[in-house]
């Protein structure tokens, strides 16, 4: 760590640091990059960064994506998502963001604008350990698979279901939903830059294992979302007024907690531009063209 603005701290034995320091000092991205690599999530304190500051610190580390492939951007800023609790914005369910398409984000940096007065806490999971501490028969039994990733536009909102969303919103999504094709995924990748292996599926969009069986699919899924789940491979973050959070998207899950009632809650999500995944054995993603294959 060159940069004499920022400090370190872990958070947990397994990834995800707390960062010290003025991130609108911050003039190299590819430096806050690299340490996000290094622990999968970096969080950073009494930063209180406007529109402006959060678009360039997105841009410093990579190119920014649309906002979201059906759900329009900030109209000064079209690179960000605003996820507004009351306006249909909850995520209270394990996903990896946007893994519908051939090429997912490879990162998030997110701002809470408007935190609530109790609960809204965020969980990441670690899936690069998750990985690592299978049973090495389980990681040869997963490491050929592949699976199918689909948008499911009403995902996000957890159980039992609750959204904010007008019955014209939710038609809007799901009209918009059938234009974005689903896509095949490794069910292990390989990190572009660190070459370190993690299991890349999630309960959000991933929908079917393919060539296995229904039976075989549910189960062997279930095994590894438990698996990512436990609580030695999470981190749960409790928001402040200022907080900003970032995390490799290539190597996490994250679950926003739903449990604040109807306190208001307004984050901000810039996601930056990945490449397309690929497995141990050189399995690259693709869209699923073949409905028999895509369809479960």
């Amino acid at each position: 760590m060159t940069n004499p603005h920022l400090s370190i701290t872990p958070l947990t034995g397994a990834f995800g640091a707390e960062v010290d320091g003025d991130l609108c000092a911050v003039t190299n991205g590819a430096e806050i990059m690299e340490l996000l690599e290094e622990h999968l999530v970096l969080v950073f304190r009494n930063q209180h960064l406007s529109h402006a500051a959060q678009s360039k610190i997105a841009h410093l580390m990579g190119e920014p994506t649309p906002a979201h492939p059906v759900v329009p951007g900030h109209p000064d800023y079209p690179e960000m998502l605003i996820l507004e609790a009351a306006a249909g914005g909850k995520n209270a369910r394990w996903h990896t963001d946007v893994t519908f398409v051939p090429t997912p984000p490879a990162a998030s940096v997110l701002v809470g604008e408007i935190i609530p007065p109790y609960g809204g806490d965020t969980c990441w999971s670690d899936t690069r350990t998750a990985y690592e501490r299978l049973h090495p028969a389980i990681q040869a039994a997963i490491v050929d698979l592949e699976a199918v990733h689909r948008i499911a536009p009403l995902a996000y909102w957890g159980e039992p279901f609750d959204t904010a969303l007008s019955r014209d919103d939710a038609d809007a999504l799901f009209e918009d939903a059938k234009a974005v094709p689903p896509v095949i995924h490794p069910v292990v990748r390989i990190h572009p830059s660190t070459g370190r292996p993690s299991i890349f599926v999630n309960p959000g969009f991933t929908s079917h294992l393919v060539g296995c069986s229904r039976i075989e699919s549910e189960h062997l899924l279930k095994l590894l979302y438990e698996h990512m789940a436990q609580p030695e491979l999470t981190l749960r973050h409790r928001w402040q007024p200022g907080d900003v959070v970032m995390w490799d998207n290539r190597a996490t899950t994250h679950y926003a907690v739903d449990d604040y009632a109807n306190q208001p809650r307004r984050m901000r999500r810039i996601t930056l531009r990945g490449t397309v995944p690929f497995g141990p054995t050189g399995i690259e993603s693709r869209i699923a063209d073949d409905p028999l294959v895509a369809v479960r």
